[in-house]
């Protein structure tokens, strides 16, 4: 939950669940909705007060309605639309990939949007869901590139890191391994690597990790094996990610590039692109780690700029929409 004035957030409140899942190596929607539920009333009780207002001061109230969990959309855009109905407000659904979008445009602590440094970009939102390129020619004007076709780059992280026995989430952690391995110990292959397209495809390389690891079983006995599997699989994916940001930047002449999502916070895909970015000319802006992952500061600060803009407030019974596409 987040409150939002002028561009910036009064309050940013997250509620983490990832103890929860941990023992479940994953994310289980039943219980992700249980503790949605559960977690509603302190945390937007802990925003307002954080904010330091009372919840007849909001003047608009949004949510994300998609992409994601039904479950989990369900309650947030439900409890949003009563709050705006019992109060007799207006309301917006949000994209949250559109909230990714713009996040490399907020920074500081409270986070503040600078639009006034806003300039066309080509943007790479990785997480562990959804992998997007997108052309962004000016404030909520873009155009997707390419997606994924099948899993997501993080989503390639996690399970790779599953199949070798690391904790749940097991992508932060493979990439901490990876920090000290040799990225050319084992070659994987770069899906799609050399396709003129911007589409993403990594259920090949899980699987080519697979059965590595199944021809390859005492590569996990040691430490220094495990890290260079780490570094290898790391290497794998975000060459892929880069190149084809890169390639993208260049076809389309744009000055910047950025990145938000998940795993913009990897330490191998900021090093890797900042490297390229200074190779070729291109400004890189990288969502800052607060707003990488799910938090509510973004989604509310579009939501003001959208609601400047238009000021055309979406129906209380809009629908949520697991698999809206930006």
């Amino acid at each position: 939950m987040a409150v939002i004035n002028n561009g910036r957030a009064l309050a940013n409140v997250v509620a983490s669940q990832i103890a929860l899942h941990a023992e479940y190596g994953g994310v289980v929607p039943e219980l992700a909705t249980r503790e949605h539920l559960r977690n509603f009333p302190p945390v937007a009780n802990a925003a307002l007060k954080q904010a330091g207002i009372e919840a007849p001061d909001i003047e608009v109230a949004c949510s994300t309605a998609g992409p994601g969990l039904p479950q989990a959309l369900m309650m947030g855009s439900r409890a949003a639309q009563g709050f705006a109905f019992a109060l007799n407000r207006p309301y917006l659904a949000i994209h949250h990939h559109e909230a990714h979008l713009y996040s490399p445009w907020i920074s500081g602590e409270p986070p503040e949007a600078q639009w006034d440094e806003f300039e066309p970009n080509v943007s790479l939102i990785v997480s562990g869901g959804h992998t997007l390129l997108v052309h962004v020619k000016g404030i909520c004007d873009h155009e997707v590139l390419g997606g994924t076709l099948d899993d997501a780059a993080g989503e390639c992280f996690d399970k790779t890191a599953k199949l070798m026995g690391l904790p749940y989430p097991g992508g932060p952690v493979l990439d901490k391994l990876a920090e000290e391995g040799d990225p050319e110990a084992h070659a994987f292959p770069r899906p799609l690597l050399k396709n003129p397209g911007y589409e993403f495809s990594f259920s090949g390389l899980k699987t080519s990790v697979r059965y590595f690891l199944r021809d390859n079983p005492k590569v996990l006995e040691e430490d220094s094996g495990l890290k260079d599997l780490c570094a290898s699989i790391r290497a794998a994916i975000l060459e892929v990610l880069v190149a084809k940001t890169i390639r993208a930047a260049k076809k389309l002449g744009v000055n910047c590039v950025t990145s938000s999502g998940g795993v913009s916070c990897n330490a191998g895909l900021r090093r890797a692109l900042t490297e390229r970015c200074e190779k070729f000319g291109f400004e890189l802006r990288i969502a800052q780690p607060s707003l990488c992952t799910d938090n509510a500061a973004m989604v509310g600060i579009l939501a003001e700029r959208k609601w400047e803009q238009a000021r055309q407030p979406d129906s209380l019974d809009c629908a949520i929409r697991p698999g809206w596409q930006l």
